[in-house]
């Protein structure tokens, strides 16, 4: 929760080299450590405890606490372009030298990768490309141009993301790495600038989930198909916040690719989690060597002999296999979820929403045609995936009036399939080719949907206006199904796999909670912080109220957008009506699962450009608090006042000035609030703790570094 960050000093005030940006803080109430009597860590924490900076001797990391961590890699993707000033092609400084720093820390740790904005061939886009090019050259960090592929992709495949390593990426969908067993995790760009410059940055280790599979998938059925059900089955923030790792037996994880793993890791994005970890075996030690002699061919083809690759190697392979890392037998949990495989079908999310799904048979009886399909995106364009869609489109024409666009996830997976024969099927039944990157899937480029349009995709994220006007609707589907709806001109299954309409099997447990975390306590206030705030709520009602709904995708890549240009479009995908409704400060007040979504930083700064200090939700998307948190807007979470809005103001309008009145005193933890009928009502919360205050009076955490250095 937001509320114990503030409790805790994740941040000392003390004057520290650049090698100590981000000191290192551990604390909890209990401490576990090597004298306890027994290890109850899980991977996830065990995976942790590898990358934590500065821990006491024998102290074992634990879910809650906050530690300063030295990632193994950080991947930045068009947004590398915003840690770049304007100046730079004047006077050559990155931007992390406006926090201090002069070189990047250690030139192994980044990775560059242009994957976003790739059809964009204009001269600005040009020159961003070629800044960014050009810095990590000069900077010695690896690069991948655009047309490579997509970042998550490239870092699989070049091993950047590899078994028990801790990889983040300024980018949501960092979670794609748990499928190869990696802990991925996302971050923000104005973290990634610190890790350049000291090589670290802090995480709270979230409550880990254990997800029990059992059984194995029924012909037809895909990875995409479990992470749309549990995204359906538990769409009520069972899981948000929280890192999944999945288990299952011997026999029902063979069952599972390592290209369905990727696809269920990358969506426990949506899900609402900060990681989803599949476990190292047998078949994630197949693949590293399959992928181990591709690079090695590549390598003898270019004429550079025996040499072998830096990370995926013989010596990095065994090593895995010498010293695995698993979850202790006595390993703890905050949940337990299962789910029976066996009686999963085909799924669809949408329209929409990734909260809603339904099985196919059902939604292939309301006949729903398509305008558009779409087979791109880090989750469901590998090789498989498009083997997949091959196999239903070979010998049929896509439907007359329906557009089909296709993008590898990488040059080296389209050079697969178009050795396999399987891209030509695709291009020869009709599909329109995009280059290798996200395009469509973020709303950028060729075939975004118009109008009243209905699209079917094998993306990840199907957010009102994420993919095109917010009067169109989008589908999300496996490839398969997405091929076969391009066929036929509407949502329907390749012969023979609609599947039942019967519900799947599935339990869930709550197995360890900790109750302190929800009782406020006090704190004392810094000087030059207010004690109190107040304001009017204004309230948007929405649960899961994404960034693309918050922040459009079509601003993301514009870094030339001022705090006024912000101002001017904020909330426009949620309602366009909120630019006129607002006035500073307001007490922005939204509903549960705020700021879900991606990583982009303009969320929170576009919300504080409307003279917004501090929000109020039920509960926040976790990425979008380290937003907030690096930027200085101040977050409180108080479900119970939420509850209260939508019972009493209602639900009707998405932007409504409430009438009601709300005085925050931020160090003692309570929000008293005068309703329109003049009575009064005292809500207990977290206090804004000195690290966040501290935060907030640098300007946020670039201010905050500077300071320090």
């Amino acid at each position: 929760m937001i509320l114990s960050l503030a409790r805790t000093p994740l941040l000392r005030t003390v004057s520290v080299s650049t090698s100590r940006i981000v000191p290192t803080v551990i604390t909890r109430r209990c401490l576990a450590t090597t004298t306890d009597a027994k290890d109850t860590q899980n991977l996830v924490e065990k995976i942790v405890q590898k990358y934590a900076l500065d821990l006491p001797e024998g102290y074992l990391v634990k879910s809650g606490d906050y530690v300063t961590i030295r990632p193994h890699h950080v991947l930045t993707h068009d947004n590398t372009g915003a840690v770049i000033p304007k100046r730079w092609l004047i006077e050559y400084y990155p931007r992390f030298k406006s926090i201090g720093a002069t070189k990047i820390n250690n030139p192994r740790q980044p990775v560059f990768a242009l994957d976003h904005d790739v059809q964009n061939k204009s001269e600005k886009n040009i020159e961003k490309y070629s800044k960014i090019e050009q810095f990590g050259k000069d900077h010695n960090v690896d690069f991948y141009p655009a047309g490579r592929g997509i970042g998550h992709q490239i870092m699989i495949e070049e091993g950047y993301a590899f078994p028990y390593t801790l990889t983040v990426a300024s980018d949501s969908h960092s979670n794609m790495y748990g499928g190869i067993g990696a802990l991925g995790t996302p971050v923000v760009r104005t973290d990634a600038a610190a890790i350049w410059a000291t090589g670290r940055t802090w995480w709270q280790i979230p409550p880990v989930v254990k997800v029990d599979l059992q059984g194995t998938l029924p012909a037809g059925v895909t990875g995409k198909d479990v992470i749309i059900t549990l995204c359906g089955l538990f769409n009520k923030d069972e899981v948000l916040n929280t890192a999944i790792e999945f288990h299952g037996s011997e026999e029902t994880m063979k069952a599972i690719s390592l290209e369905d793993r990727l696809a269920i890791a990358n969506m426990t994005t949506e899900w609402g989690a900060l990681a989803g970890v599949f476990p190292v075996d047998d078949l994630t030690i197949e693949y590293l060597q399959k992928r181990q002699k591709r690079l090695e061919l590549e390598q003898f083809e270019k004429g550079n002999g025996s040499a072998s690759h830096p990370r995926i190697n013989d010596q990095t392979i065994q090593e895995l296999v010498n010293n695995p890392i698993k979850a202790s037998p006595s390993a703890t949990y905050a949940k337990r979820l299962t789910l029976d495989l066996s009686t999963l079908s085909p799924h669809i999310s949408g329209p929409n929403s990734v909260k809603v799904a339904n099985t196919l048979a059902a939604l292939e009886k309301e006949d729903i045609a398509i305008n558009k399909a779409y087979l791109v995106s880090c989750v469901n364009s590998r090789a498989g995936d498009l083997r997949q869609a091959a196999a239903v489109m070979k010998g049929k024409k896509v439907k007359e009036g329906v557009e089909f666009y296709i993008a590898a996830a990488s040059s080296e997976v389209q050079k697969e399939v178009v050795e396999s024969g399987d891209w030509d099927v695709l291009v020869n039944a009709g599909a329109k080719v995009l280059p290798a990157g996200c395009g469509p899937c973020v709303g950028l480029g060729t075939g975004l949907l118009k109008d009243g349009e209905v699209g079917i995709s094998a993306t990840n994220r199907n957010f009102k206006g994420r993919m095109g006007s917010p009067s169109a609707k989008a589908y999300l589907a496996s490839p398969a199904v997405v091929a076969a709806s391009a066929i036929a001109g509407k949502i329907v299954g390749p012969n023979g796999t609609s599947g039942s309409t019967a519900e799947p099997k599935f339990t869930i447990e709550t197995l360890n909670t900790n109750k302190e975390d929800d009782v406020s306590s006090s704190t004392d206030v810094l000087p030059n912080f207010p004690s109190t705030i107040k304001g009017e709520l204004l309230f948007c009602h929405a649960d899961n109220l994404n960034t693309d709904g918050i922040y459009p995708g079509k601003y993301t890549y514009n870094d030339d957008l001022t705090a006024d240009d912000m101002r001017k479009v904020v909330m426009e995908n949620y309602d366009p009506k909120f630019v006129d409704i607002v006035k500073d400060s307001d007490v922005l007040v939204g509903g549960f699962n705020f700021g879900t979504g991606s990583s982009r930083e303009q969320a929170a700064t576009a919300i504080k450009s409307r003279g917004i200090t501090i929000m109020i939700a039920g509960s926040f998307s976790d990425i979008f608090k380290r937003n907030s948190i690096n930027n200085a807007l101040l977050l409180l979470e108080s479900p119970e006042l939420v509850n209260d809005l939508k019972n009493n103001v209602g639900t009707s309008d998405l932007t409504k000035r409430t009438g009601w009145n709300a005085e925050i005193k931020v160090g003692e933890g309570k929000v008293i609030v005068k309703q329109a009928d003049g009575s009064d009502k005292t809500y207990k919360v977290g206090v804004l703790g000195k690290s966040v205050q501290e935060l907030w009076l640098d300007g946020g955490l670039e201010g905050w570094v500077k300071q320090r250095l």
